[in-house]
């Protein structure tokens, strides 16, 4: 079995886990904030929100992590002088970052400090996406600027 072959397919996994929290917890924070006077649905989403989160998202960002890691001792550190992989790099502490930041946003939707509105949830949701397309393209073509 080739051992490099198995942490990559462990690092897909983790981060399409982690992409697919990213996705949908600004979607649930939506449908919160829009029902936020429903105290019955809002308990709900709170659920959802709390799992999403702790049981899902935040273990496959650190498997993420953890693999990715893996994958870079494997191929060896020199890979950190290549551009492509630096701003891979970059975007992935920017997900990272967005990630705690949706656990803030978790936190202040529980406790009902929340002063975001459902068209900025709608507005945020898009940044993973933007993201995830620019680090495919990186990680595939490995462009090499001079």
């Amino acid at each position: 079995m080739n051992i490099y072959l198995l942490f990559k397919s462990l690092h897909l996994i983790a981060v399409v886990s982690w992409m697919a929290g990213l996705l949908y917890l600004p979607r649930i924070f939506v449908y919160h904030v829009e029902n936020e006077e429903k105290k019955e649905a809002t308990n709900i989403f709170e659920v959802m929100e709390r799992k999403l989160f702790f049981y899902i998202m935040r273990p496959a960002m650190i498997l993420t992590w953890v693999f990715g890691l893996i994958l870079i001792y494997l191929n060896g550190i020199e890979i950190f002088s290549q551009l492509w992989f630096q701003i891979k790099i970059v975007l992935i502490v920017l997900l990272s970052a967005y990630n705690d930041f949706l656990g803030k946003c978790l936190v202040s939707l529980k406790n009902s400090t929340n002063t975001k509105s459902a068209k900025f949830f709608r507005i945020i949701n898009e940044i993973p996406t933007v993201i995830l397309i620019i680090v495919v393209f990186l990680a595939i073509f490995k462009p090499i600027w001079g």
